[in-house]
């Protein structure tokens, strides 16, 4: 299956395909440090964007917070939404979704990938007996890569000159990102970045571009540093195809350390829930939810923060910025209370411990 998939690519040494490596011709590309390492706010620099909060975890929420940061979508719009796997007990609530939809995003279309992994999702016949299964039938939803794939350029990387995507994703022209922020087994932790860089990779070339070195026996090879590296240059390239049309909001519920990929067999969670963030920052809506995690009590926030720091996840972090695609600094705006300037330990105080 691997070969096969490295073959359909071109693929070739160096771990990114022939044609494809960023500094072919040049030595292998080295991976970043201190992915394990969490920079505190004041020792940031540069510019603040904007990041919208409130914890309304409802329809209701979800609505309000996409409300502020809408103001360049427009045309045919992609929803990135991970729909889980058969019964995934984390997903966001489909009826939070529909209701959004409806109110401001009428004829919108949800968008996935298939998988890299064998599972509901592998194939586009099973993909869509599990889209059915999961209660996603009240709007479009397309699988980009169901038909086939297309490159699109990853500017400025090392690891990728090209990211292969699913084909359908030239049918748009705006990209609403809508994350559960949770932890995730190879990630570390799975936002906005997580669910572009791998949710529109294809699920045979470009997945395996960001997972698996070539001839490989494991397909999971690729870790820690290098692998946040390789997802954040695919996402570069899906919003630097969109442009000023894409946006972004992260929903802080029931976060296991598991992705949504592991379904029912998900880590029981053990996180607060908190809230739901928007921002036109992909680094700055990732890094407030990490920051809101830090700011957690030591028990709160300890399975978290060991997901996170033992898979070297902070690198998506450290490597967005490096990448240009945002700022890792930003003003939280508390929606709840008039649109007052809070902190990420204000966002944190007082939460409920989380109940099922």
């Amino acid at each position: 299956m691997l070969c096969a998939a490295f073959a359909t690519a071109g693929c070739g040494g160096g771990g990114n395909g022939s044609g494809n490596s960023a500094e072919e011709g040049q030595k292998q590309p080295v991976a970043g440090t201190d992915g394990n390492k969490y920079v505190p706010y004041e020792e940031r620099t540069g510019e603040e964007s904007v990041v919208y909060f409130t914890r309304d975890l409802s329809a209701a929420g979800l609505i309000k917070a996409y409300e502020q940061v809408s103001g360049d979508i427009e045309g045919k719009v992609a929803v990135k939404l991970h729909t889980g796997e058969q019964n995934g007990p984390n997903i966001i609530p489909r009826e939070w979704v529909k209701a959004l939809l409806e109110k401001d995003l009428p004829g919108a279309t949800i968008v996935e990938t298939n998988t890299y992994y064998e599972g509901d999702r592998y194939t586009t016949d099973l993909h869509r007996k599990t889209l059915e299964a999961n209660g996603w039938t009240f709007c479009p939803v397309d699988i980009m890569d169901a038909e086939d794939t297309v490159t699109i350029p990853v500017k400025g990387g090392k690891w990728f000159k090209k990211m292969s995507v699913g084909k359908n994703l030239l049918k748009y022209e705006s990209l609403v990102a809508l994350t559960h922020f949770k932890g995730h087994t190879k990630g570390g932790f799975g936002g906005s970045n997580k669910n572009i860089g791998i949710g529109c990779a294809d699920g045979r070339v470009g997945k395996a571009w960001i997972h698996t070195t070539p001839g490989s026996e494991d397909q999971w090879d690729i870790g820690e540093e290098e692998f946040m590296e390789r997802m954040t240059e695919s996402t570069k390239a899906t919003i630097d195809h969109f442009g000023k049309k894409v946006t972004y909001v992260n929903v802080m519920r029931n976060m296991s350390v598991s992705c949504d990929c592991e379904g029912v067999a998900a880590e029981p969670v053990v996180t607060p829930n908190v809230g739901i963030l928007s921002s036109k920052d992909i680094l700055a809506i990732d890094q407030a939810c990490v920051d809101i995690i830090y700011a957690m009590t030591a028990e709160e926030h300890a399975a978290m923060i060991e997901r996170m720091e033992s898979r070297h996840g902070l690198r998506q972090l450290s490597y967005m910025k490096e990448l240009g695609m945002g700022n890792n600094r930003y003003k939280l705006i508390d929606l709840d209370n008039g649109g007052k300037e809070i902190t990420a330990a204000e966002a944190a105080k007082d939460l409920k411990p989380f109940a099922q």
